[in-house]
Protein backbone atom coordinates (compact mmCIF):
# COMPACT_ATOMS: atom_id res chain seq x y z
CA UNK A 1 0.00 0.00 0.00
CA UNK A 2 1.26 3.60 -0.97
CA UNK A 3 -0.13 7.76 -0.33
CA UNK A 4 -1.39 8.77 -3.01
CA UNK A 5 0.22 11.97 -4.63
CA UNK A 6 -3.19 14.19 -3.42
CA UNK A 7 -2.21 13.33 -0.14
CA UNK A 8 1.80 14.00 -0.24
CA UNK A 9 0.13 17.50 -1.12
CA UNK A 10 -2.34 17.30 1.60
CA UNK A 11 -1.26 15.34 4.26
CA UNK A 12 2.02 17.86 5.99
CA UNK A 13 -0.90 20.43 5.76
CA UNK A 14 -2.92 18.49 8.16
CA UNK A 15 -0.19 17.43 10.19
CA UNK A 16 0.62 20.85 10.88
CA UNK A 17 -2.97 22.45 11.72
CA UNK A 18 -3.17 19.10 14.09
CA UNK A 19 -0.44 20.13 15.81
CA UNK A 20 -1.21 23.92 16.42
CA UNK A 21 -4.29 22.66 17.74
CA UNK A 22 -2.12 20.46 20.03
CA UNK A 23 0.29 23.01 21.26
CA UNK A 24 -2.74 25.11 21.94
CA UNK A 25 -5.00 22.59 23.95
CA UNK A 26 -1.32 21.42 25.99
CA UNK A 27 -1.19 25.47 27.20
CA UNK A 28 -5.21 25.93 27.96
CA UNK A 29 -5.82 22.44 29.18
CA UNK A 30 -3.48 20.38 30.34
CA UNK A 31 -4.38 20.37 33.97
CA UNK A 32 -8.12 19.41 33.12
CA UNK A 33 -8.91 15.67 32.42
CA UNK A 34 -10.36 16.56 28.70
CA UNK A 35 -6.63 16.84 27.94
CA UNK A 36 -6.46 13.09 27.18
CA UNK A 37 -9.11 12.93 25.26
CA UNK A 38 -8.42 15.65 22.41
CA UNK A 39 -4.81 14.32 22.59
CA UNK A 40 -5.97 10.69 21.39
CA UNK A 41 -8.94 12.63 19.42
CA UNK A 42 -5.91 14.23 17.16
CA UNK A 43 -3.74 11.42 17.28
CA UNK A 44 -6.85 9.31 15.76
CA UNK A 45 -7.82 11.96 12.82
CA UNK A 46 -4.09 12.39 12.07
CA UNK A 47 -4.45 8.63 11.09
CA UNK A 48 -7.25 8.66 9.58
CA UNK A 49 -6.07 11.34 7.22
CA UNK A 50 -3.06 9.15 6.38
CA UNK A 51 -5.62 6.24 5.83
CA UNK A 52 -8.07 7.97 3.50
CA UNK A 53 -5.02 8.81 1.02
CA UNK A 54 -3.99 5.06 1.34
CA UNK A 55 -3.62 3.37 -2.36
CA UNK A 56 -3.86 -0.46 -2.36
CA UNK A 57 -1.78 -2.20 -4.58
CA UNK A 58 -4.64 -4.76 -6.54
CA UNK A 59 -4.39 -7.43 -9.45
CA UNK A 60 -6.61 -6.19 -12.01
CA UNK A 61 -8.38 -8.66 -14.65
CA UNK A 62 -9.16 -7.02 -17.66
CA UNK A 63 -12.18 -8.27 -19.55
CA UNK A 64 -13.17 -6.20 -22.88
CA UNK A 65 -16.87 -7.15 -22.18
CA UNK A 66 -17.04 -6.18 -18.82
CA UNK A 67 -17.37 -3.43 -17.47
CA UNK A 68 -15.44 -2.63 -14.22
CA UNK A 69 -16.28 -0.34 -10.61
CA UNK A 70 -14.78 2.77 -11.14
CA UNK A 71 -14.58 3.33 -7.16
CA UNK A 72 -14.95 1.59 -3.81
CA UNK A 73 -18.08 2.23 -2.15
CA UNK A 74 -21.61 0.92 -1.81
CA UNK A 75 -24.41 0.48 -5.07
CA UNK A 76 -27.30 3.17 -4.09
CA UNK A 77 -28.66 2.88 -7.47
CA UNK A 78 -29.29 0.70 -10.20
CA UNK A 79 -31.98 1.88 -12.55
CA UNK A 80 -32.76 2.91 -16.12
CA UNK A 81 -32.74 6.93 -17.16
CA UNK A 82 -32.48 9.64 -19.56
CA UNK A 83 -28.84 10.58 -19.43
CA UNK A 84 -28.98 14.42 -20.86
CA UNK A 85 -25.80 15.70 -20.65
CA UNK A 86 -23.82 13.33 -23.45
CA UNK A 87 -25.82 10.48 -24.53
CA UNK A 88 -29.31 12.41 -24.32
CA UNK A 89 -31.03 8.59 -24.45
CA UNK A 90 -32.31 6.26 -22.17
CA UNK A 91 -29.19 4.51 -20.58
CA UNK A 92 -28.71 2.19 -17.55
CA UNK A 93 -27.55 3.71 -14.05
CA UNK A 94 -24.70 2.21 -11.35
CA UNK A 95 -24.25 4.69 -8.45
CA UNK A 96 -21.71 4.32 -6.33
CA UNK A 97 -21.56 6.00 -2.98
CA UNK A 98 -17.96 6.55 -1.54
CA UNK A 99 -17.30 6.94 2.41
CA UNK A 100 -14.80 9.18 3.71
CA UNK A 101 -13.39 5.54 4.46
CA UNK A 102 -13.42 3.95 1.19
CA UNK A 103 -10.49 4.35 -0.74
CA UNK A 104 -10.97 7.66 -3.13
CA UNK A 105 -9.18 6.69 -6.51
CA UNK A 106 -11.14 6.19 -9.45
CA UNK A 107 -10.34 3.66 -12.27
CA UNK A 108 -11.34 3.08 -15.60
CA UNK A 109 -14.31 1.14 -15.92
CA UNK A 110 -13.08 -0.51 -19.80
CA UNK A 111 -10.04 -0.02 -21.70
CA UNK A 112 -10.40 2.26 -24.62
CA UNK A 113 -10.30 6.07 -25.76
CA UNK A 114 -11.30 9.22 -23.79
CA UNK A 115 -13.91 10.81 -26.02
CA UNK A 116 -15.30 13.16 -23.38
CA UNK A 117 -14.22 15.06 -20.49
CA UNK A 118 -16.38 18.14 -18.95
CA UNK A 119 -16.26 19.74 -15.36
CA UNK A 120 -19.13 21.72 -13.75
CA UNK A 121 -19.43 23.35 -10.85
CA UNK A 122 -22.54 23.11 -8.30
CA UNK A 123 -23.85 22.46 -4.61
CA UNK A 124 -22.17 20.22 -2.51
CA UNK A 125 -25.45 18.39 -1.19
CA UNK A 126 -24.58 14.93 0.55
CA UNK A 127 -23.19 12.66 -2.12
CA UNK A 128 -25.75 9.71 -1.40
CA UNK A 129 -28.54 11.65 -2.41
CA UNK A 130 -30.32 11.85 -5.88
CA UNK A 131 -30.31 14.68 -6.58
CA UNK A 132 -26.56 15.03 -6.07
CA UNK A 133 -25.80 13.67 -9.81
CA UNK A 134 -27.26 16.44 -11.29
CA UNK A 135 -26.77 19.78 -8.74
CA UNK A 136 -23.61 19.03 -7.52
CA UNK A 137 -19.90 19.82 -8.62
CA UNK A 138 -19.30 16.79 -11.14
CA UNK A 139 -17.06 15.74 -13.50
CA UNK A 140 -18.01 13.64 -16.70
CA UNK A 141 -15.54 11.16 -18.72
CA UNK A 142 -16.69 9.01 -21.33
CA UNK A 143 -14.71 6.08 -22.32
CA UNK A 144 -15.02 4.12 -25.80
CA UNK A 145 -13.95 0.88 -26.25
CA UNK A 146 -12.14 -0.93 -29.04
CA UNK A 147 -15.88 -1.71 -30.07
CA UNK A 148 -16.81 1.49 -30.30
CA UNK A 149 -19.37 0.85 -26.91
CA UNK A 150 -19.33 4.14 -24.49
CA UNK A 151 -19.10 4.05 -20.82
CA UNK A 152 -19.59 7.48 -18.84
CA UNK A 153 -18.70 7.61 -14.98
CA UNK A 154 -19.40 10.87 -13.34
CA UNK A 155 -17.19 11.72 -10.22
CA UNK A 156 -19.77 13.82 -7.97
CA UNK A 157 -18.31 15.75 -5.38
CA UNK A 158 -20.08 15.53 -1.57
CA UNK A 159 -20.62 18.01 1.41
CA UNK A 160 -17.32 16.99 2.69
CA UNK A 161 -15.20 16.26 -1.21
CA UNK A 162 -14.11 20.09 -2.24
CA UNK A 163 -12.10 18.86 -5.28
CA UNK A 164 -12.59 16.73 -8.10
CA UNK A 165 -9.22 15.73 -9.74
CA UNK A 166 -9.34 14.31 -13.33
CA UNK A 167 -6.25 13.30 -14.92
CA UNK A 168 -7.06 12.32 -18.10
CA UNK A 169 -8.24 14.69 -21.16
CA UNK A 170 -10.27 13.76 -24.76
CA UNK A 171 -7.97 11.55 -26.90
CA UNK A 172 -5.84 9.57 -24.16
CA UNK A 173 -6.09 5.74 -24.10
CA UNK A 174 -7.00 4.23 -21.42
CA UNK A 175 -6.58 0.87 -19.74
CA UNK A 176 -9.22 -1.01 -17.81
CA UNK A 177 -8.44 -0.60 -13.84
CA UNK A 178 -5.82 2.00 -14.69
CA UNK A 179 -6.59 5.51 -12.25
CA UNK A 180 -8.24 7.94 -14.36
CA UNK A 181 -8.84 10.79 -11.33
CA UNK A 182 -9.46 10.94 -7.43
CA UNK A 183 -12.35 12.55 -4.96
CA UNK A 184 -11.33 14.13 -1.71
CA UNK A 185 -13.26 13.10 1.38
CA UNK A 186 -16.45 11.21 0.45
CA UNK A 187 -18.45 11.42 -2.83
CA UNK A 188 -20.02 9.34 -5.54
CA UNK A 189 -19.60 7.76 -8.69
CA UNK A 190 -22.20 7.28 -11.65
CA UNK A 191 -21.50 4.94 -14.25
CA UNK A 192 -24.46 4.76 -17.64
CA UNK A 193 -24.19 1.68 -19.51
CA UNK A 194 -26.01 0.72 -23.12
CA UNK A 195 -29.49 -0.17 -22.24
CA UNK A 196 -28.90 -3.65 -23.15
CA UNK A 197 -25.98 -4.29 -20.75
CA UNK A 198 -26.53 -7.13 -18.70
CA UNK A 199 -26.15 -5.45 -14.80
CA UNK A 200 -24.23 -7.73 -12.84
CA UNK A 201 -24.98 -5.99 -9.06
CA UNK A 202 -27.72 -4.81 -7.35
CA UNK A 203 -28.22 -2.21 -4.19
CA UNK A 204 -26.50 -2.48 -1.26
CA UNK A 205 -23.70 -4.29 -2.52
CA UNK A 206 -20.14 -3.10 -1.75
CA UNK A 207 -18.00 -2.70 -4.37
CA UNK A 208 -13.98 -2.87 -4.84
CA UNK A 209 -12.80 -0.50 -7.80
CA UNK A 210 -10.68 -2.10 -10.65
CA UNK A 211 -12.17 -5.67 -9.19
CA UNK A 212 -16.19 -5.66 -8.68
CA UNK A 213 -18.01 -6.24 -12.23
CA UNK A 214 -20.67 -3.80 -12.01
CA UNK A 215 -22.02 -5.27 -15.96
CA UNK A 216 -21.46 -7.62 -19.08
CA UNK A 217 -21.56 -4.91 -22.35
Amino acid sequence: MKIHKEGIKIIPIAFFTIAVVDVIVYIFLQEYLIFYPLMAASLILAGLVVYFFRIPKREIIKNENHVLAPADGKIVEVKEVVEEEYFKDKRLQISIFMSPLNVHQNRAPVSGEITFIKHHRGAFYPAFVEKSSHLNERCTTVFKDKNGVEVLARQIAGTVARRICNYKKPGDKTEQGVEYGFIRFGSRVDVFLPPDAKVLVEYGVNTVGGKTVLAEI
